[in-house]
């Protein structure tokens, strides 16, 4: 069934309790505000520290959405983009989208200007729903973005080149429209993470949407007395689809605005959250903090929360190995996925498989996988091959794109680009994406295994492995190293330390740095290789 319906069920079930709470810990304003009290103030008389609503206006919310963009034009297939930060109106926007019978398009809200057009022409939006932090960049082609299609901003005092969301929904039915959906429809277009040039934009049916949903609920037992708390942006996947295993059993869920480390302990005491996704950095962040004694647990009520999990990123098992001491009665899970796979969980470790941190983990619900090399045939256990999946939550494919589309979908397998390998008890470990494996002297070098042993030294708060031009080998293993604050580090330790790896993957170059990641916490490889590569590798070897 279309996911719509959970809302719909919800609502029906759980008029009157909370769905959502938006916080925003950087408003010295503990005062709690409902939906409605918030509605009746003065514009910009105050911004609340806390929001809330129920599932009862949660779906009216969302029926409003959807009523409004009917009048406006909207049909059945149409497609509906969303720039925003993270906040109350989100999530009944997207699923206001959804009742209309368009096709959601979130846009990554890291966009400059001349991508947020590109998206909007490649996907064919009709309307850009857009938030006050993105004027600006909206403003720069509104005359472009405005043939064809129409802007709504989102917010007080609206741009003359916008219309205002908040006057258009005013005198709209909180009605559900009468728009039939089932699974086979189109329900939404993510795009790719766009490393190597402009994104790629991953069309999903609606089936696609309910899987995600109905298997997160499954894989991490959350029920009506769960409180999930998230954190990363819900243009992605992984945000969303985590979100959704609370909308499948009923339960509330916060919005967090803020990663701090003690931001997100308050959140956890405060809204008495028991399941908590989070990034490797902020993961990392935490226990820094609690190292250095500025981080004390004891201050918090956390007795409630009982899983902590991650995604998006292969997780170095020495950083679960200390958050259990920390939290040793903690459950842990780590989900792997792709936007092309409806984000995470297609493959999954599993609560009752901790023992086995560092893989990737096992077929997720109603998922199956296998590990091909180049000419597509199936490798032997304990061989390194390309990972692919084959489930429900697969995309229909690229928007427009039917070659790349025919490069990565093979007889309803999903290629995914990841190299993995099976072990002899079926678990999946994850190698390194395929673009990044380091061909050195002829010798295939992977990154992650050379950056989750660096990573155990107990100086190293982050690392990236990459590969740089080299004239005799073709290419040489660097490691860009970020070193804990407080902190010293010399090159001579890290090569000390790295005698304990084979010869071939001790690294060539080492360099201290700030390791990026983008929005979903990871590494940032093609912007390093840009920074440190070609066009820099003789400044380098000078100054060496």
């Amino acid at each position: 069934m279309p996911v719509i319906e959970y809302l719909e069920r919800n609502a029906k079930l759980y008029p009157d309790e909370v769905a959502l709470v938006e916080l925003n810990p950087e408003v010295n304003d503990n005062r709690r505000t409902t939906w409605k009290e918030y509605e009746l103030m003065e514009p910009d008389r105050f911004q609340p520290y806390r929001r809330e609503i129920t599932w009862s206006v949660f779906n009216e919310k969302a029926n409003r959405v959807a009523n409004m963009l009917i009048s406006r034009g909207i049909r059945k297939g149409d497609k509906v983009a969303i720039i925003m930060y993270n906040c109350l109106e989100w999530l009944p926007i997207y699923f206001g989208v959804l009742k209309s019978g368009a096709i959601a398009v979130p846009f990554n809200f890291r966009y400059d200007a001349e991508e947020i057009l590109y998206c909007a022409e490649l996907a064919e939006v009709s309307i850009i729903l857009f938030g006050p932090d993105f004027i600006g960049r909206m403003e720069v082609n509104a005359e472009r973005l405005s043939k064809g299609r129409l802007l709504i901003f989102v917010g007080d005092n609206c741009p003359s080149f916008a219309e205002s969301y908040h006057e258009l929904v005013a005198d709209c039915s909180s009605k559900a429209p009468e728009v039939e959906l089932t699974d086979e429809d189109f329900g939404a277009i993510y795009f790719s993470s766009g490393t190597t040039g402009f994104p790629k934009a991953i069309l999903h049916k609606h089936l696609s949407l309910t899987q995600a949903a109905e298997m997160e609920q499954k894989h991490h037992n959350t029920g009506r007395d769960d409180t999930f708390l998230c954190i990363p942006p819900l243009y992605h996947t992984g945000a969303k689809f985590h979100w959704m295993g609370s909308l499948v059993a009923g339960s509330k869920a916060v919005l967090l605005k803020g990663t701090r480390p003690e931001t997100i302990l308050s959140a956890v005491s405060d809204e008495h959250c028991t399941i908590v996704w989070l990034l490797v950095p902020w993961v990392q962040d935490i226990l820094d903090a609690m190292d250095r004694g500025d981080l004390k647990k004891d201050y918090y009520q956390l007795g409630q929360w009982r899983l902590m999990h991650i995604g998006a990123q292969p997780v170095p098992p020495s950083l679960i190995k200390r958050w259990k001491e920390y939290f040793p009665a903690h459950d842990y899970d780590t989900n792997y996925g792709l936007s092309e796979s409806t984000g995470p969980g297609c493959v999954h470790l599993g609560m009752e498989n901790i023992h086995k941190v560092g893989a990737i983990g096992i077929p997720g619900y109603r998922w199956e996988c296998k590990i091909v090399d180049e000419n597509g045939s199936e490798v032997t256990r304990g061989d390194v091959g390309e990972l692919c999946v084959k489930g429900p939550g697969v995309m229909t494919c690229y928007y427009n794109n039917p070659e790349a589309t025919d490069e990565v979908l093979k007889d309803g397998w999903l290629y995914t680009g990841d190299m993995a390998m099976q072990d002899e008890d079926g678990f999946y470990f994850l190698v390194d994406r395929k673009k990044d494996v380091i061909v050195s002297g002829g010798e295939n070098i992977y990154p992650v295994q050379i950056e989750d042993f660096i990573r155990k030294f107990d100086k190293v708060k982050d690392v990236a492995v990459i590969g740089l031009p080299d004239r005799r080998l073709g290419e040489k293993t660097a490691a860009i190293i970020e070193i804990k604050e407080g902190f010293d580090c010399t090159v001579e330790e890290i090569e000390e330390f790295a005698l304990g790896l084979p010869r071939y993957k001790r690294p060539k170059e080492i360099i201290f740095a700030e390791i990026p990641r983008n929005a979903t916490g990871k590494i940032e490889k093609p912007r390093l290789r840009k920074m440190y590569g070609a066009d820099n590798l003789v400044a380098r070897e000078n100054q060496s």
